[in-house]
């Protein structure tokens, strides 16, 4: 991993000299919403002690989240090619930072509809900001160089996501837990106040990242960004257009997989601490989070690592083998409750790195521009996927246990082996009619 210094000399070489402050305020988004994303993984352990949720309810804490992305992703995208990558930032960290702010009074009020509306007004704001920010690096500099500055941006979004987890861990988790039957001997007032401790962990925290986003937005406001990363709106209809997405049949299996990848990758983050407690019976919460932060860690040394394989071997080769790893190991997590299917979740997120920008990229390529600014928001939308998958493995574990619920990612993982292994089928008939 680069350090800070060196991180900032590559952006000095592949940025121009009048773009590299509007680069660096705009790569520091992808740090703020691998913060947001995992802060979730938090929000789902800490919600379950503070409102006795069963795992199903727990789990509608991503459901309200990545709803929130498959609603704004298209009108990201419109407002965006009206008001500019620019104005697109800037709403999205405001939306970001409005329901960050929301987690305060949903603590005073101990409301859990409330805090699923902060994170839906949240994943709101980052809609705006997925849909916005990548194709804005590609535009801060020559073009000869976008793809460096893209792969150096992407990589600030697992140290984001490790960032979310160390302060979840040390600034929310109390390390106070309770057994159901400890709970029942309380007191009523006892009781009332544990729980609103537990809720009211949350509010700092989430105030500071309010805080801190909203004075992004305004630095980004007031920062001279160049002519180029404006665009016009386009005045003819995307209806043409979706009809050649829909028609294109790579396109569509390209969404199809990135919705089962984010649900596989969401449902395993939120529900490790869970698996971990569950399945090794004794381990605090705080403990339990480490997990979670080794596999974001492997998450992020993955992603370095399928960057330097794609040079010997092809991207849908790579995502095959990282799939089949996957399912490999998810059946270990089902089989082996324990220690070592926790190392196995672990382990899946070093093969999961590579699957999100695979996908993307094999489900764009070839189109022309406006079919893939169109293109890239409905696979932003196919984060959906993220919703249904922890909600489905709460309802699974409620019904027999976290470990049989890792199951549904085995089945997620496997509809990515199978786009790989169509995708590598398309390349070859289209190789032998050259």
């Amino acid at each position: 991993m680069q350090s800070s210094g060196a991180a900032a000399a590559s952006a000095a070489q592949i940025a121009s000299r009048n773009t590299i402050i509007p680069f660096a305020l705009i790569v520091t988004l992808f740090f703020l919403w691998g913060l947001a994303n995992n802060l979730n993984d938090i929000l789902i352990t800490q919600f379950k002690k503070a409102f006795t949720l069963s795992d199903f309810q727990a789990g509608l804490v991503q459901s309200a989240f990545y709803l929130g992305y498959f609603l704004l992703a298209l009108p990201a995208a419109v407002f965006m090619r009206h008001r500019g990558y620019k104005g697109a930032v800037v709403l999205g960290l405001v939306l970001y930072a409005c329901g960050a702010f929301l987690f305060w009074p949903a603590a005073q009020l101990h409301t859990y509809g409330l805090f699923l509306l902060a994170l839906f007004v949240i994943a709101s704001g980052l809609a705006f900001l997925e849909t916005s920010a990548n194709p804005f690096v590609t535009v801060l500099g020559p073009a000869s160089s976008a793809a460096r500055r893209l792969n150096l941006a992407q990589a600030f979004n697992p140290l984001g996501s490790i960032t979310g987890i160390l302060v979840g861990q040390h600034f929310i988790f109390s390390g106070v837990e309770h057994t159901p039957a400890e709970i029942a001997a309380m007191s009523d007032a006892t009781r009332a106040a544990y729980f609103a401790g537990e809720s009211g962990a949350v509010q700092l925290p989430y105030l500071v990242v309010g805080g801190v986003v909203l004075c992004w937005a305004l630095l980004i406001l007031a920062t001279r960004f160049p002519e180029s990363s404006r665009h016009a709106a386009d005045a003819s209809t995307g209806a043409a257009h979706l009809g050649n997405l829909r028609r294109n049949r790579r396109f569509v299996l390209a969404v199809i997989a990135q919705f089962f990848y984010v649900g596989a990758q969401v449902g395993i983050w939120s529900f490790l601490i869970r698996y971990v407690q569950a399945t090794m019976p004794g381990t605090p919460e705080k403990m339990a989070a480490n997990f979670l932060t080794a596999s974001l860690v492997a998450f992020m040394v993955g992603r370095f690592a399928g960057v330097a394989l794609m040079r010997r071997i092809s991207p849908t080769r790579l995502l095959a083998l990282f799939a089949i790893v996957n399912v490999v190991l998810c059946a270990v997590a089902v089989g082996m409750p324990g220690h070592l299917g926790a190392y196995a979740l672990v382990a899946s997120s070093f093969f999961m790195s590579v699957m999100f920008p695979t996908i993307f990229a094999l489900g764009i390529d070839g189109l022309g521009d406006d079919e893939r600014k169109l293109g890239s928001a409905l696979i932003v939308m196919a984060i959906i996927g993220g919703a249904f998958l922890p909600a489905l493995m709460g309802a699974t574990s409620d019904l027999g246990g976290i470990h049989l619920a890792m199951g549904l990612p085995l089945v997620c993982f496997a509809v990515v082996l199978a786009f790989a292994t169509l995708n590598a089928a398309q390349a070859r008939r289209a190789a032998m009619q050259i």
